[in-house]
């Protein structure tokens, strides 16, 4: 029996000892996996034909595509092929008032998540976002994300695939092993130069026209916060910008190419970030958690890595200078594939994007719906790994001035 299936039976023994019924609705026949205790499949709305159409909704044992949408036709034919769905509407606002319609996918432009994430709500519909959960209006507008979200007692769920990067999961099991020891500093990096191909549409700005960097923060947030939970407390921030007109003019009067921010966490630790859209540099999503007892450091985009560097074990060295100094062990790490294994039902097990990790996000939005749980990266961890980013750009707008992060409970 598989850890999926183990899972899934002990609640299924747990439901029928209590007598529960999930949201009113009888446990349904076992379907494709051999034991399935899932009360009833989840209907799903997918909103946004670019980045939603990356996800496996519909190989999901436990779901379904009900309908699909987005403002242009094109998008809406390829969310219909992607999902094998004969459903669509030309506009979100349509596809909520679908009554079929348990739950919805928006992943429409980032300064619309919230608005958008609130009206599924206000439809009684659950609802998973892509990154990040805001943007655009500051502190308020993450505040006004959580108190919808508490108002209307539904499930949201940030899409952030850092959390299930195949290096994040490793390294979460070390954590959760002690294999770190005293884990004291991290680093992450987001560097992804040419953008500005997403800047414009038919001659139009695009939402991403001058976005700030650091607006942007989650795939780096996430490997540190989505390990340990820590919260980041505090921050400085310094950033880079040139005389490109895209500096000059853009809607959120961003002045900055490339922000690099030093955080503070709740249990006093250093946190690196650096979130570049231009510059010498590889494209990257990565991290390194340095311990006292090990260290993990993510493959680099220059040609090293995965690997883990182990505490000294009695043997030295002496440097150019003639001075004494321990000699750390170094090892390269086999990096499991972990969507190959019983972490997934079975239809979802096979690659995907940003390193395997949207049939995770997929898996994980479903299991917790049909069993009445929060989600990994709930409305809570979502602000955690959100509001510091808007709090660093504000710190680089002045200058690095430090600043405190408020805690969105």
């Amino acid at each position: 029996m598989t850890r999926y299936q183990r899972t899934h039976s002990s609640r299924r023994a747990f439901l029928k000892q209590s007598g529960a019924v999930l949201a009113g609705l009888p446990l349904a026949s076992s379907g494709a996996l051999a034991v399935n205790t899932a009360p009833r499949k989840i209907h799903m709305g997918i909103v946004g034909g670019g980045f939603g159409c990356g996800f496996q909704w519909h190989e999901h044992p436990d779901c379904v595509v009900e309908a699909v949408s987005d403002l242009l036709g094109e998008r809406r034919d390829r969310l219909m092929k992607t999902y094998k769905c004969s459903k669509s509407y030309n506009s979100l606002a349509e596809l909520v008032k679908d009554k079929k319609i348990d739950a919805v996918a928006v992943f429409t432009e980032g300064p619309n998540h919230v608005k958008h994430v609130i009206e599924v709500m206000q439809h009684g519909k659950h609802a998973i976002s892509a990154v990040p959960a805001s943007m655009g209006g500051g502190v308020a507008e993450a505040e006004r994300l959580l108190d919808a979200v508490k108002k209307y007692g539904l499930t949201y769920m940030m899409a952030e695939t850092s959390y299930y990067q195949q290096p994040t999961i490793s390294v979460r099991q070390f954590y959760e092993q002690n294999k770190f020891g005293h884990l004291f500093y991290s680093e992450s990096e987001y560097q992804h130069d040419g953008l500005e191909s997403l800047y414009w549409r038919d001659g139009k700005r695009t939402w991403r026209y001058g976005i700030a960097p650091m607006h942007y923060p989650t795939h780096c947030t996430a490997f540190l916060v989505g390990v340990t939970g820590e919260r980041l407390t505090e921050v400085t921030c310094h950033g880079w910008g040139d005389d490109s007109p895209i500096c000059k003019d853009n809607v959120y009067n961003n002045p900055f190419w490339n922000e690099s921010a030093m955080f503070k966490t709740d249990k006093g630790h250093g946190f690196r970030v650096n979130v570049w859209w231009k510059g010498a540099h590889r494209g990257t999503e990565r991290a390194q958690w340095i311990g006292d007892k090990m260290s993990f450091y993510c493959g680099h985009p220059n040609g090293l890595g995965p690997v883990i560097i182990r505490s000294a074990a009695g043997q030295q060295e002496k440097d150019d200078a003639g001075f004494v100094r321990n000699l750390p062990g170094t090892e390269q790490y086999d990096q499991p594939e972990w969507w190959k294994t019983d972490m997934l039902p079975e239809p979802l097990r096979h690659n995907s994007g940003h390193h395997g990790s949207h049939t995770f996000l997929t898996h994980e939005f479903i299991d917790a719906l049909t069993h009445n749980r929060k989600p990994t990266v709930n409305i809570i961890e979502a602000l955690a790994y959100t509001v510091p980013g808007i709090v660093a750009h504000e710190s680089a707008l002045r200058g690095g001035e430090l600043l405190k992060i408020p805690q969105l409970v």
